[in-house]
């Protein structure tokens, strides 16, 4: 018999999240109070949007927080670096792909 240590993140008495390591669980557990701030700050802007697209908003914003650091400290964000390296290797890869076919 196996004993199993699981660490739950538990949210307003309602199971959120279960992690085998302490490290995700508090990692999950901060991300989640990271939402629950950007949500009283996008409640205040006077924008249109539904209880659920703000907290939708909210939890995208904060599991993304690095690219949005980056991106209000005004430089590209990584992933979007990654993203054009990884386009841009494909461009090159389509051109010596028709220059191929081409000889």
């Amino acid at each position: 018999m196996a004993v199993v240590v699981k660490y739950v993140v538990e949210r307003d008495g309602v199971e959120r999240m279960t992690f085998t390591s302490k490290k995700e669980a508090d990692a999950y557990d901060k991300m989640l109070d990271i939402a629950e701030n950007l949500e009283s700050l996008i409640s205040a802007v006077d924008v249109p949007l539904s209880e659920q697209q703000v907290e939708s908003l909210a939890l995208q914003i904060a599991k993304q927080k690095e690219d949005f650091m980056q991106v209000l400290k005004g430089s590209v964000p990584s992933s979007e670096k990654a993203a054009k390296k990884s386009k841009a290797v494909k461009n090159d890869e389509n051109v010596t792909e028709l220059k191929t076919k081409e000889a």
